[in-house]
């Protein structure tokens, strides 16, 4: 959307209109020993063509690989309806909806959003979003914290398994609050949380339980048992899931009691406290929002209604104005912005509206039935990738248990090299696992969104079988040799490597 300034006429007129000379005069009250003066780093203004040329130019730097990266980020087809009504000025300008009278439209699809995250997850209630994935985790177990008053010792359990990023944002999160999180191995073989290894905290004083569904590697936990052993231990449960596997998992407000159904259970909420987790929460990136070599995506955060006073961020909530119309309004928004800083849920006030929009737009476009055939056209892309993998001579399927979109392997060969010499080749063969979990050693994970056809999960088996004889299969020691061709010095990225050795 192009940004038109002002003109220096109007700029005139407006410091006329106040009554000062120049822009400078507006921070007259800055001593003059505290002012940068100029700002010789920054380059020249530009033009609206050079600036779009040179964003282009920087966006073709990550040219189109074939993607097999997964790791907490998804490469998932999101349709064009999507960001065309996303951009839309009324949408991709809006601002915070403090005036409800001024913002029905921002707010009314707040709410819908708000109801689809509430029917996706099977919870009570759900806010209007949050910064990310890993800050609404740690926002979930403060909030654990603060609702669990019987719990003095202010420790939560967190399985190794969780996304590592996720559980390093939220130790410096919540680290200098006293709150300690106590890491729980994962099965060596099953690469998931066993039940059995929290036995040794049953009597206890656990304050909460995170519980991953999938994890980090990809693989289902045993949610309605670990969702159980919290209700007996009197912790909060915070599930942390994937919110397009929700199309065909149980979702979290159904968990424990052996999968009852909240509709089929015949007591309360209050009198079946093992039915569903308290909190759940998670990235909502795979909901219609790109890449974008990062970001921004934005969290979500969902839990029972007995909860909802100790929620962060904003809810929306639907009303009747003096007429009997239905309107919207902001109901509850206990953050640092409106109330006392000591007194608030959540003190990071960033929500990520425009791509909660976008998350909202795409969920109505798909409907239950498009997100369910979305995951299950991943969860089948990712079983045929995984038979192909599992074929190939030096290739290790790792854990034994059913996986959801994206699985490890271990490998006969440097993870590190290996996926050097597959970016070399335009393919993103993965996730090197050895950076988080040493454990595993040369160990992969890899993920086939349902955006990856059979030609591209044949061409990235192929790439991987070569590299992988290459490192393997004796060579000549006075020929060096390419696993993918004689021609690559040749090629456009032989040349880039030549001149950029480090790049990869």
């Amino acid at each position: 959307m192009p940004f038109i300034p002002h003109t220096a006429e109007e700029t005139r007129a407006m410091l006329a209109a106040i009554g000062v000379d120049g822009l400078d005069d507006l921070f007259d009250e800055i001593p003059t020993e505290l002012r940068v003066g100029e700002l010789e780093a920054i380059p020249a203004g530009m033009s609206e063509m050079e600036v779009s040329a040179l964003m282009e130019q920087r966006a073709r730097e990550d040219g189109q690989p074939l993607m097999f990266i997964g790791a907490g980020a998804y490469d998932h087809h999101i349709p064009a309806a999507v960001w065309q009504l996303a951009g839309r000025g009324e949408f991709y300008s809006a601002y915070t909806p403090y005036q409800a009278e001024a913002s029905q439209g921002t707010l009314q699809l707040l709410y819908e959003y708000q109801s689809m995250m509430t029917a996706l997850t099977a919870m009570d209630v759900s806010n209007a979003s949050l910064y990310d994935g890993a800050s609404a985790l740690a926002e979930a177990i403060l909030m654990a914290v603060r609702l669990n008053r019987k719990s003095s010792s202010r420790k939560v359990l967190v399985p190794r398994s969780l996304h590592p990023a996720y559980r390093k944002v939220a130790h410096n999160i919540v680290r200098n609050q006293g709150i300690e999180l106590v890491e729980i191995p994962f099965d060596k073989e099953g690469g998931h949380t066993d039940p059995a290894a929290l036995e040794q905290y049953s009597g206890q004083d656990i304050t909460a339980l995170v519980i991953p569904q999938p994890n980090f590697f990809g693989v289902l936990e045993e949610v309605d048992a670990l969702t159980d052993w919290a209700a007996r231990s009197n912790a909060i449960s915070v599930g942390v899931v994937n919110p397009l596997a929700l199309a065909i998992l149980s979702p979290p407000g159904e968990w424990g009691e052996k999968g009852v159904g909240r509709s089929q259970h015949p007591a309360s909420r209050d009198t079946s406290p093992s039915l569903g987790v308290d909190i759940c929460c998670g990235e909502g990136q795979p909901l219609g929002i790109p890449l974008s070599s990062g970001g921004p995506y934005f969290g979500f955060l969902c839990c029972r209604e007995a909860h909802v006073r100790q929620m962060p961020g904003r809810i929306i909530g639907r009303t009747l104005d003096l007429d009997g119309k239905p309107g919207f309004t902001l109901t509850l928004q206990a953050r640092e912005q409106h109330i006392r800083r000591s007194k608030a849920t959540s003190n990071i006030c960033t929500n990520q509206g425009l791509m909660v929009t976008a998350a909202t737009i795409h969920m109505a476009l798909l409907g239950a039935e498009g997100l369910a055939r979305a995951a299950a056209a991943s969860h089948a892309n990712s079983l045929t990738l995984n038979a192909k993998l599992s074929a190939i001579a030096g290739v290790e399927p790792l854990f034994s248990r059913p996986c959801f979109h994206e699985r490890p392997f271990r490998l006969a060969a440097p993870v590190r090299e290996v996926l050097r010499s597959l970016a070399a080749h335009n393919v993103l063969g993965g996730y090197d696992l050895g950076r988080d979990y040493p454990e595993l050693g040369e160990a992969l994970l890899v993920c086939a969104t349902e955006k990856r056809t059979l030609a591209e999960m044949d061409q990235y088996a192929d790439k991987l079988g070569r590299v992988l004889r290459a490192r393997t299969e004796p060579t000549c020691p006075t020929r060096p040799t390419n696993p993918l061709g004689a021609d690559f010095r040749d090629s456009p990225e032989g040349v880039r490597r030549k001149e950029a050795p480090n790049k990869f």
